[in-house]
């Protein structure tokens, strides 16, 4: 069976964490929280901590085993099967969002470039990665994550001569209230890491000394991505103020495109839209692995025909979503509404129900 390492599945996390995030986080906060709206960031994030060391707790009572598995232990065959069931619908459908968005935002570059060509070249990067399996997945990730976070720090760091004095002031001229929508609005992103997590499990190392690096790998993926993002909010509201970045949506890609370096290199926003593609690709491939984990546990069906078929549903999905807009509105509408009550309400009651079980079994 595949194993991936305790630094894998931190750098795996984090990839999938991170996903797109960077790219219309700015905008979601800064309508929350107005010019505090960076202050909100990392709390957000912070709320995937207590989840994900719920899923490791109980990994530890069931090793080997997705929670998916551990559900029908736990709940019985049918109800394990229903969560099963919800699972595969909603990231699947999750995954399908994010095929479109990549493929829309790509088509604003490309425009007389057909959308089935810059779905086609998505899928196909995704389903070689689904097929090679969870060990090449995490790989992959090793290459990817490390050139996304560089790339993010430059941005921020060349695009420190462009800011603004006093755009952050006054500091909590709302008062705190705000923050509150801010961390709300953060708040549905850790879930798809934590669903995935929920896949993922049958796939780690489960002894002690691992399972405590897998604790600590957790907190490391959440604070790092939460981190970037924080400083990737502060940094749009420093140079464009919160009105214009509320207006401009993918800020960060705007900055990439206003950087100038030494008076000889500019408009590196191409550079920011490779980085977006790896992280994009990355996520839309741990949809189609949870999807695939969902199948197989529920009907017992894997193989390559499945994972073609997984394939053919995101691009049906992808096509039934041209319009920009709309689009963006679906995924954040399945991310708050699904992704994160789903999340919310299985992963405490799957840990309270194995930890009740455990202390009635060591009576």
């Amino acid at each position: 069976m595949e194993r991936i390492s305790p630094h894998q599945f931190m750098t795996l996390g984090s990839a999938v964490l991170m996903g797109g995030t960077f790219v219309l986080i700015a905008s979601g906060v800064t309508v929350a929280s107005g010019r505090d709206g960076w202050m909100t960031v990392l709390p957000g994030f912070a709320v995937g901590i207590p989840y994900g060391l719920m899923v490791l707790s109980v990994l530890l009572q069931y090793p080997n085993k997705n929670l998916l598995q551990i559900s029908e232990i736990l709940f019985g065959k049918w109800i394990g099967k229903i969560i099963g069931m919800i699972y595969i619908l909603i990231t699947g459908y999750y995954g399908g969002l994010l095929v479109a968005m990549l493929g829309n935002m790509y088509r604003t570059i490309m425009p007389l470039t057909p959308l089935w060509v810059f779905y086609l070249g998505e899928l196909l990067l995704v389903l070689y990665l689904l097929g090679s399996g969870i060990e090449v997945f995490a790989r992959f990730s090793e290459v990817v994550f490390p050139v996304i976070v560089i790339a993010l720090a430059l941005n921020i760091v060349l695009a420190i001569p462009q800011i603004e004095q006093g755009e952050l002031l006054p500091i909590l001229s709302e008062g705190i209230t705000p923050l509150f929508f801010g961390v709300l609005k953060v708040m549905p992103f850790p879930m798809i890491y934590i669903l995935f997590l929920a896949g993922i499990s049958s796939f780690l190392p489960t002894s002690k000394q691992d399972l405590g690096q897998l604790k600590t790998g957790v907190w490391r993926a959440v604070f790092l991505v939460g981190i970037l993002n924080m400083m990737v909010v502060l940094i749009q509201i420093l140079v464009f103020g919160p009105r214009e970045t509320i207006r401009l949506g993918n800020g960060i890609l705007v900055l990439g495109k206003s950087i100038e370096i030494s008076r000889t290199v500019s408009g590196i926003e191409s550079l920011f839209m490779g980085v977006w593609l790896g992280a994009m690709v990355i996520k839309i491939t741990a949809c189609s692995f949870m999807v695939s984990w969902g199948i197989e546990t529920v009907f017992n069906l894997k193989g390559l025909k499945w994972n073609l078929i997984v394939g053919a549903v995101f691009l049906g999905i992808a096509f039934g979503f041209t319009r920009g807009p709309y689009m963006l509105k679906e995924v954040s509408l399945v991310e708050g509404y699904l992704m994160f009550p789903l999340t919310s309400v299985w992963i405490p009651i799957l840990w309270g129900v194995s930890r009740w079980k455990k202390g009635a079994g060591n009576q």
